[in-house]
């Protein structure tokens, strides 16, 4: 078979939306990318990404206002596309709960305007179910079932590689009750499955090739569901269990980098998602995890499984204060540096940013904070303006000088390339406690750090301590 293009409308511009709409175009289809915030579509057609993600600023110039174009109409995009994925929101509800409300107001829209057969895509992170409750919401809106099918596709992305994880994916899931919806999807995605993208110039690199393109998995809308919470929901465990294991590192002066390279060998548990931090965050983790609960629950499934793994995130950011606090004796009137503000590197997202949590909780002890992150600045200051001891600088060495302390909250690469020599002269006492493990112990102490890491042994600093105190 050979790829030809689909018309595909996807409906928000968020992260999910935005990529994806800009992937289609890269494989070859036409999109139209749909929004109902004004000012949002006239930043896209004007090239503002409005987020920060790899490779996006350099296809949404490529193809925007020709083969991605940007409009707050549903009822046109609809009229004029194949297939529409559903790429709005779906925030966590005070019980929990995925909030679908979106979801359903898209489906309406889209029944007022549907006369030929379409293709409803679920790109949307939903519980399972969502797809019966779709058609139930087209139905009732007077669309006869022969006019359309729903499908479950959901998305895997990371944020920060985002573009590169969309065209090569581990693989694409589809999730389709009928013959004739699955046969549209295997269109859409063909230039991938096939091979074929990964023979043209100038496509983004990634771990698929044209001997090795990424597998598409046919199942039904429900299993597709499950998958996808089930995934986010099985990489918050790992990243959990990895902590709690870091936590008995240091409680034995055991390394859980080495624990957890003896563990990642294994080939059945594998090495990623087993670094130790200060928690998982961002938009997917938190929201999934306690979604697939509320819906076990709702089905009389004991997961309490979900429940610990939440208590070991939460738990792991109050642990970190307490590290900063063993560091510092007091915590009222330290002035402290922090790197890092987005919830991981390579991303201006701070969404139950575990950073901005422990930021908030030493603001509430009394220190004084100078914070520093490459792109979520912005961001950050929206939800926690600066004050008179909240303070965001340029640079990590600016964030560093005079403080009592060096916080590194934040796995962005720079942070593990600083200059040591300069940060040992700017900070009043060299002390850096990172919450990402970015450096080795043994280099710190050499440079004369106080080093505190996540499950590894404190390092202290190797050279002389008078001498130094008397050449400053």
């Amino acid at each position: 078979m050979s790829s030809q293009s689909v018309k595909i409308a996807v409906v928000g511009s968020g992260y999910v939306g935005l990529v994806a709409a800009v992937c289609f175009a890269e494989m070859g289809h036409e999109v139209i990318c749909v929004d109902n915030d004004e000012r949002k579509v006239a930043a896209l057609q004007g090239g503002d990404t409005l987020i920060h993600e790899n490779s996006l600023p350099e296809l949404l110039e490529r193809y925007r206002n020709t083969k991605v174009r940007f409009m707050t109409d549903l009822a046109e995009a609809t009229r004029e596309s194949e297939a529409i994925f559903i790429a709005v929101g779906t925030p966590q509800s005070e019980t929990g709960d995925a909030d679908l409300s979106y979801v359903e107001a898209v489906a309406c829209e889209i029944a007022r305007s549907l006369t030929t057969y379409k293709v409803i895509v679920e790109k949307s992170t939903v519980p399972v179910y969502t797809n019966e409750w779709v058609r139930r919401s087209m139905e009732r809106n007077g669309v006869a079932h022969h006019l359309f099918d729903v499908v479950s596709n959901p998305e895997f992305l990371r944020e920060g590689t985002a573009v590169a994880d969309f065209l090569h994916p581990d693989r694409i899931v589809v999730g389709a009750d009928s013959d004739r919806a699955a046969a549209v999807l295997n269109r859409i995605y063909l230039p991938l499955t096939s091979g074929e993208y990964y023979e043209r110039d100038g496509f983004i690199a990634g771990g698929c090739s044209v001997q090795e393109p990424p597998p598409l998995l046919l199942t039904s809308t429900k299993s597709a569901e499950i998958i996808k919470h089930a995934s986010n929901a099985f990489l918050a465990l790992k990243i959990s269990f990895i902590n709690a294991v870091s936590n008995l590192c240091e409680a034995t002066d055991a390394n859980v980098e080495q624990v957890a390279r003896g563990m990642g060998l294994d080939s059945r548990i594998g090495p990623k998602f087993l670094r130790p931090g200060i928690g998982y965050g961002g938009s997917c983790f938190p929201k999934d995890v306690a979604a697939f609960r509320s819906v076990a629950e709702q089905l009389g499934i004991d997961f309490n499984l979900l429940t610990e793994v939440e208590k070991i995130n939460t738990h792991q950011k109050k642990r970190f204060i307490n590290k900063v606090r063993s560091a510092l004796w007091t915590l009222r009137g330290k002035r402290l540096g922090v790197l890092g503000l987005a919830f991981k590197g390579d991303t201006d997202d701070i969404r139950e940013s575990p950073a901005i949590d422990i930021v908030e909780m030493l603001l509430g002890e009394g220190c004084s904070i100078a914070a520093f992150d490459p792109a979520a600045t912005v961001r950050t200051e929206e939800v926690l303006p600066s004050g008179p001891n909240l303070r965001y600088v340029n640079d990590a060495y600016t964030a560093a000088d005079d403080a009592d302390a060096l916080l590194i909250l934040t796995d962005w690469p720079e942070f593990a390339k600083l200059d040591l020599k300069r940060l040992y002269k700017g900070l009043r006492y060299p002390i850096v406690i990172d919450g990402r493990n970015l450096y080795d112990p043994h280099v710190m102490a050499e440079e004369g750090f106080t080093y505190l890491s996540v499950g590894r042994p404190a390092a202290n600093p190797v050279r002389d301590l008078t001498a130094v105190a008397t050449s400053r």
